[in-house]
Order: structure tokens, then C-alpha cells, then sequence
């Protein structure tokens, strides 16, 4: 971990994002690795979208660019599955690792600075994504939670990326896909470490109150709230229909922890059931997300929407003008 004595105190990177959250409900972008594969490309194994980063980085330029075009404000970067301990995994060398999230970080900054000079009015943002450890398990751990490991050992795991990832200057980060209390709490001993950076954490849930692994959300904020630059919490990669009542959890939960100022965010799936073994997506789903649906989230109090796998730019265009 990086020494905290040398950590900046909260300044203004976490306040103006802050005022910018409270002029909202604003766009964010969709599913990155729905749209890989809708390009043709494979993304089956163990490193799933993270593969691109050394393979073909101009594929993830390019899908960040398109949800940019499609009025997304937040572009996630594509550091999701990736770590040293999967691409190591991989047959890749630490140093080359960390080059690796490093660049999806520039990728994401690259795409929003292409599209600024192209005249889009902003602010744009990149937040780097720091998805669950039990995403570089590759076999779906995710929805599951609970992988027989330490929070000790959750926290070296996390701080080793989230500090590599930190270095390639993200504007914020996206702590997301989160299925249980255990690892809430491991990240929230890491994230101290960095105060001047605006953080987000967003939970897998299996239905209207739980987490994946069972915990109820509300315990969330008990576990994080004290983190004083927590500027939003909420739920994705969830079916959409169970959003509304997470929300209202949520929405209880700041005021029980005393953090009026956390936002609630939401980007939930398609709506379809992921299938670990067969690494596929199976079930109906829908293909942007209805006015009147995201109307709800946004009286419930959600200032940032988007959407996670199966949703990808026509969705994000569809809800950008919902929320105009």
C-alpha cells in the first residue's frame, strides 16, 4: 500500500464531483464487454475483456468512444478481470501486468479526450473499474461470493491493483460487482489509502434486499459509510426489476449511517442469467431500459444510471434521453 503519509488530504477532486453528481441524474456507460463481443471478438477465459488490453487496445478505444457518442458522462475502464494474479495466470510477467492496467485507464482518458476535442460538452469522466476478486476466479464467483479466502488476503489482493491503477490517474473509482460484506470491508481498510479520489461502490445482488452472497445491501453502509470521499453506492450487473427495492434499501441505509451526501447509482444487467461453466448469458432480456422504469430509480434519488452486460450504446443513447 502506498504510504498514507504522503496521501493528499480530501480536496476539491472529490468536491466538484460531488456538485457535478448533484446536477444530475446523469448517464454512464454500458456493458464493455458486450459490445467486445458484438465486434467479433472471443472472450472466453480467464481474463474475459482484459485480453484486449494487450491484444487489440484499439477495440476497448473504440467501444469507450461509442458510449462517449451515445451521451454516457462515465466511462469505466477495462480493468474489471484484470490483476497480476490473472494475467500471471497467463503466462504474463507482473511488470507487464501492471503496464496492462495501467493502459486501460489511458484508454478510457484517450476516448474522452478525443471526444472533448471533437466538441462534446462535458465534464466527462473515467473511473477505473476494481471489479470483486471472485471475478478473476473466471468461473462466475461473482454471483456467488464467499471464496473461501481471508479478509487479510482480500486486502493485499485489492490494494496491489487498486494501487497500480491509481498511478494512471483515473478521475475516480468504480469499486463494482461487489457480492459480499466480507470483501465491502476489505476494500474499505484499502481505499483509506486514498482520499482524494471520488469512489464508488456497487453491489451484485440476487434479489430485492441481498447481496449475492446473502448479505443484506443495508449492511453495506455499516461496513463503508465512514469512508469520507464514498460519493455513491448502489447496485449492477442485477436484473433490473429488483433495482427499485435495493434502492429504497439503500436510500434508508444513508440516513441511518448519516451520509446524506452519497449518491445512489444504478446500472443493472439485461436482465438475463449468467452461466459460470458455460461462460454464456441465457434467459430473455431486455434491450434498453423503459422510461418509466428509470423514471422510478430517479425518484427513488439514483443520480447515475447505466448499464452493465447486454446493455450496450443504443441502450445508453435510449436512457440519456430518458434522463434529459
Amino acid at each position: 500500500m502506498p504510504d498514507t503519509a504522503h496521501v493528499e488530504p480530501i480536496n476539491s477532486n472529490v468536491a466538484t464531483f460531488r456538485a457535478w453528481l448533484a446536477t444530475g441524474p446523469h448517464a454512464i456507460d454500458g456493458g464493455l464487454a458486450t459490445e467486445l463481443e458484438r465486434a467479433g471478438h472471443n472472450l472466453n477465459g480467464i481474463l474475459w475483456s482484459a485480453r484486449l488490453l494487450r491484444d487489440d487496445p484499439d477495440a476497448i478505444r473504440r467501444v469507450h468512444l461509442a458510449y462517449f457518442a451515445a451521451g454516457a458522462k462515465i466511462a469505466t475502464s477495462a480493468s474489471y478481470q484484470a490483476s497480476r494474479t490473472g494475467f500471471a495466470q497467463a503466462g504474463l510477467d507482473p511488470n507487464l501486468a501492471d503496464e496492462l492496467l495501467r493502459t486501460s485507464v489511458h484508454l478510457a482518458r484517450e476516448a474522452r479526450d478525443q471526444t472533448m476535442a471533437a466538441g462534446a460538452s462535458g465534464p466527462l469522466w473515467v473511473a477505473a473499474s476494481i471489479g470483486p476478486y471472485g471475478a478473476v476466479l473466471g468461473g462466475g464467483e461473482e454471483y456467488v461470493g464467499h471464496y473461501n479466502i481471508n479478509k487479510d488476503e482480500l486486502i493485499e489482493f485489492h490494494a496491489e491493483r487498486i494501487e497500480v491503477l491509481v498511478s494512471a490517474e483515473p478521475d475516480l473509482l468504480a469499486i463494482e460487482t461487489i457480492p459480499d460484506l466480507v470483501e465491502v470491508a476489505a476494500l474499505a481498510d484499502v481505499l483509506g489509502d486514498y482520499p482524494h479520489l471520488p469512489i464508488w461502490l456497487s453491489l451484485s445482488c440476487r434479489d430485492g434486499f441481498h447481496t449475492n452472497a446473502g448479505d443484506r445491501v443495508t449492511g453495506a453502509l455499516e461496513v463503508i459509510g465512514k469512508v469520507p470521499n464514498l460519493v455513491a453506492v448502489g447496485v449492477n450487473c442485477t436484473a433490473p426489476e429488483y433495482v427499485s427495492d435495493l434502492l429504497t434499501s439503500l436510500r434508508v441505509a444513508k440516513v441511518a449511517a448519516d451520509r446524506p451526501d452519497i449518491a445512489l447509482l444504478a446500472y443493472p444487467n439485461s436482465g438475463r442469467v449468467w452461466d459460470g461453466a458455460t461462460e454464456q448469458w441465457h434467459g430473455e432480456g431486455w434491450d434498453h431500459l423503459p422510461v418509466a422504469v428509470v423514471s422510478d430509480w430517479c425518484d427513488i434519488g439514483a443520480e447515475l444510471v447505466g448499464g452493465c452486460c447486454g446493455l450496450g450504446p443504443a441502450a445508453i443513447e435510449h436512457l440519456a434521453a430518458t434522463l434529459r
